[in-house]
């Protein structure tokens, strides 16, 4: 079953963009290809500056367990979080049939 991935970013210091915006393209590019990768987007709040949503689609839990704890994603994950100055949060939800818990 498909599952789908809430990773949450926030930054004080809009100086910091500039340094975080290729290695967000990089981490994008990465995940692409990784096995059970569907689709993703990346979303600005408008109510709150500086925080940013990534909501990704995999096949399954295990592909997106695969690429969170891929040597490659920690590496790139810690240099984002270094820029942040905060830690990245991720949250992962599936879809109910008819909106009730089975």
């Amino acid at each position: 079953m498909a599952i789908t991935v809430m990773i949450q970013r926030t930054f004080t210091n809009p100086e910091k963009a500039t340094e975080l915006a290729p290695l967000i393209v990089k981490m994008r590019s990465l995940a692409t290809v990784q096995p059970g990768y569907i689709t993703g987007r990346t979303f600005r709040c408008l109510d709150c500056p500086g925080e940013y949503l990534v909501i990704s689609t995999w096949n399954s839990l295990e592909d997106w367990n695969r690429w969170l704890h891929s040597e490659q994603r920690i590496a790139l994950q810690g240099q984002i979080d270094t820029i942040l100055g905060d830690v990245t949060t991720y949250r992962v939800y599936e879809s109910l049939a008819g909106g009730i818990a089975s």
